[in-house]
């Protein structure tokens, strides 16, 4: 299997794996969401700083409002977040 086909399995699986422990197998509740944060991104999030942090992101993930982040929503904050990062690391090239 190719990288690029990898690295997306590996995102559709850290996905699943968050998902539904709450219920619905198909979207992130907060704690979801939070727990995903903390072990997948622990750089992202400084917990102790800001405890309305996972609030402020469900609600900027959450383009439907149905107080979830489905996988979809997802890809949108994976695809911010990589063009983030690429911009960073394409900055310190320079």
């Amino acid at each position: 299997m190719a990288e690029l086909e990898m690295a997306i399995g590996m995102i559709i699986d850290v996905f699943a794996r968050y998902a539904g422990g709450e219920g619905n197998p198909q979207s992130l509740t907060k704690g979801e969401l939070k727990a995903l944060m903390e072990k997948e991104l622990p750089g992202f999030l400084e917990t102790g700083k800001d405890k309305d942090a996972v609030d402020k992101m469900l609600k900027d993930l959450d383009a439907n409002g149905d107080a979830e982040v489905d996988f979809s929503e997802f890809m949108m904050f994976v695809a911010a977040l990589t063009c983030a990062c690429h911009k960073f690391f394409e900055a310190g090239c320079e």
